[in-house]
């Protein structure tokens, strides 16, 4: 029996040597390092014990250190934290060639749903990004915006009937937005006509409530996918299932046997993919939107999982930067009345030279519109934290020091955004910092949709439908001047998800 302890007491001693070594790999090779990094769970601890997200954790690195550069511990895996923007620009384009992949969990052949333009590695994700790209063209944009707007009027119509005629009423801009963003993405991408406003507990807006639940297991697994890929990978080939591509899987197959029996041409998303999926290559031709089946049906350049693999992430990731980037907007106006009144008075003059109507290309004129998203993305970026993998050993300029390959790069652009070497002032909302007149701050360090080859492909997009929010917000509504106050966020979400929502008062125009 006391040699039983004793084997077992001597491998649980054997195993803490171990892991106090690995947990000192960045002091051995002479790295600059976090020394806050905690055995087991590294910079990740307030993760796990569900205090903060992942991005606003790694912020908290970012603040205790000056260096450029530092090895930090995220979990088990050591991993480098990029704080420099000129060291962060290189990552993400100049030196792409060692940095080309996001080294999240991505498993095409048996886990197709994985294969989203955001997960895929090398050559399978230059591939998708060629095909995919002429979907984002200012064309194809301004084919899909009468749909857009379609879906604004109903945003529109749903305030008309929320606010009083006389005097104003707190409104929740995250959950407005977010709905009016679901509904553009069920729209545009999904081919769907579908009103959350009015049907609020319809199935496309109840999977995002399935894709946001903030449970433990959740918060887990989403590190796993991030940082562990090769544990998310064994939990899906155990049977691990992703009930919402399943779902949307199950619309856009329907939806595709629809249109190709009756002939139905719809200028949105998935009409394109269909005809990438039937021609093998997206129209240039603007005006083209239809598709014309093969002899032989079975060759097709685009399978039924990687179209919905796509949608799912444009899915994702569209409704909470569309929906977020009007509601922080609208929310930081509220307490700088001159800058609401100036981009109040822009929307009037627009209107007014306009016969009263928003087009494609007048909503890209409206200059201060373009300064205030500008700094909403500076102050509450998409993704707080952008990550990379080395993929090959890289030697960081200007030092002796290596990133070996494998290893996750992490670059905090909370914290680079909000940093007063690079943003005076960070905390202020202030337009005018983007102006070529009063240029204040460093554009090295302004990346709110990434940089280089992997830089975010619905960034037009995006930008345009939280416009036309703000716009038809604007057009037709008071938002009323507050105190300043800081946001505060949401312990569980890889975005920025505002805790209590975003809350201004408003009322109805004369």
């Amino acid at each position: 029996m006391l040699s039983l302890v004793f084997i077992l007491a001597s491998l649980v001693a054997v195993a803490w040597q171990y892991v106090k070594h690995h947990y000192s790999y960045w002091q051995h090779i002479g790295f600059p390092y976090d020394k806050n990094s905690k055995i087991p769970f590294g910079c990740l601890g307030s993760v796990c014990r569900r205090e903060k997200s992942m991005g606003m954790a790694v912020y908290d690195v970012y603040r205790r250190s000056k260096e450029k550069f530092l090895g930090v511990y995220m979990l088990f895996r050591p991993a480098v934290l990029v704080r420099d923007p000129e060291l962060a620009g290189r990552v993400l384009a100049q030196d792409f060639a060692s940095f080309h992949d996001r080294g999240v969990y991505v498993d095409e052949e048996r886990d197709p749903f994985s294969g989203t333009i955001f997960a895929l590695r090398g050559h399978s994700w230059r591939s998708m990004r060629l095909k995919l790209s002429p979907c984002f063209t200012s064309g194809k944009l301004k084919g899909m915006f009468s749909t857009t707007e379609d879906i604004s009027n109903k945003m529109v119509g749903h305030l008309q009937a929320l606010l009083p005629d006389e005097g104003s009423l707190e409104v929740d801009l995250k959950e407005l937005m977010q709905t009016y963003a679901i509904d553009i993405i069920a729209s545009t991408i999904f081919g769907l006509d579908i009103n959350s406003f009015e049907q609020p507990d319809n199935k496309f807006k109840k999977l995002l409530h399935i894709f946001r639940r903030n449970t433990r297991i959740g918060a887990v697994f989403s590190i796993f996918i991030f940082l562990v890929p090769s544990v998310a990978q064994i939990l899906f080939r155990l049977g691990f299932k992703n009930p919402i591509a399943n779902a949307l899987m199950q619309i856009v197959k329907e939806t595709i046997e629809y249109r190709e029996k009756h002939n139905i041409v719809r200028k949105d998303m998935l009409q394109l993919l269909m005809q990438l999926r039937n021609t093998g290559s997206i129209d240039e031709n603007d005006n083209n939107w239809n598709f014309e089946k093969g002899d032989d049906c079975k060759i097709k350049s685009i399978s039924l999982e990687a179209i919905t693999a796509q949608l799912f992430i444009f899915y994702v990731a569209g409704q909470e930067t569309t929906g977020s980037t009007a509601a922080f907007t609208l929310f930081e106006l509220a307490q700088y009345p001159e800058h609401l009144s100036r981009l109040q008075k822009e929307v009037d003059e627009t209107l007014k030279q306009n016969d009263g109507k928003i087009t494609y290309d007048s909503l890209q004129k409206m200059q201060f519109l373009d300064l205030c998203i500008q700094e909403t993305l500076r102050k509450y970026p998409g993704l707080p934290l952008l990550n990379r993998e080395c993929t090959q050993d890289y030697v960081i300029p200007e030092s002796k020091h290596v990133i070996k390959k494998g290893t996750p790069v992490a670059i905090s652009l909370f914290g680079i955004h909000r940093d007063a070497e690079y943003f005076p002032e960070p905390e202020k909302y202030d337009p005018l910092r983007f102006s070529e007149e009063t240029l204040n701050y460093n554009p090295q360090a302004f990346m709110p949709f990434g940089a280089g080859p992997r830089i975010c492909i619905a960034q037009r997009m995006g930008r345009t439908n939280a416009k036309l929010a703000i716009v038809k917000v604007l057009q037709n509504y008071n938002i009323e001047v507050m105190s300043r106050r800081e946001l505060q966020f949401e312990n569980y979400s890889i975005a920025l998800l505002p805790k209590g929502g975003v809350k201004v008062h408003m009322s109805k125009r004369n």
